[in-house]
């Protein structure tokens, strides 16, 4: 959308656009390699540390944070 990446959620009669999540860059990596399968904090921060110079500890962090958004979003239990 826009040059943008974004989830759209769904709604009751299709697509809402009130609810539309927008990805930074890496939070379009995590989404697409994690997409379709369940994961845990381990799975995140792995994506992280093959794909960026970041601790171990550190990507565990931010995993976990990750996650906590995509639960608060509705996007994941």
């Amino acid at each position: 959308m826009a040059g943008e990446h974004v989830i759209i959620k769904q709604g009751r009669f299709g697509a809402d656009m009130t609810r539309v999540i927008a990805l930074n860059a890496t939070s379009l990596l995590l989404w697409q390699e994690l997409q379709g399968r369940d994961f845990e904090v381990e799975d995140v921060a792995k994506v992280l540390t093959d794909n960026y110079k970041v601790e171990a500890a550190t990507a565990t962090a931010d995993a976990a944070a990750w996650m906590e958004k995509l639960v608060e979003a509705g996007l994941a239990e």
